[in-house]
């Protein structure tokens, strides 16, 4: 089986549903098998996509500066989810 630690800041690419293809980042890890995700864009940080682990796989790319922000309780929105994306070099 494939290493499944996931967390918060991880960039992830859908490999299923509606939203093949599509790069987000782990907002929370729910349990071994499902993680919220969110982009800012198709899916918003108020209302993130839960998303079976089987179902993403893990880029190499990791935003500390999410995972600073959100540990810490920072409120961040959906503007600097797609600037960390577009810094990151994942969205155009």
């Amino acid at each position: 089986m494939e290493n499944n630690e996931f967390r918060v800041g991880q960039a992830v690419k859908s490999k299923a549903g509606r939203d093949k293809g599509s790069i987000f980042f782990v907002i929370r890890v729910v349990d071994e098998n499902y993680v919220m995700v969110a982009d800012g864009d198709m899916r918003r940080i108020d209302n993130p996509k839960l998303k079976k682990i089987k179902h993403i796989v893990k880029l190499s790319t990791f935003s500390d500066e999410l995972a600073k922000r959100l540990s810490s309780g920072e409120k961040i929105n959906n503007a600097f989810l797609r600037r960390e994306l577009e810094k990151l070099g994942l969205r155009s």
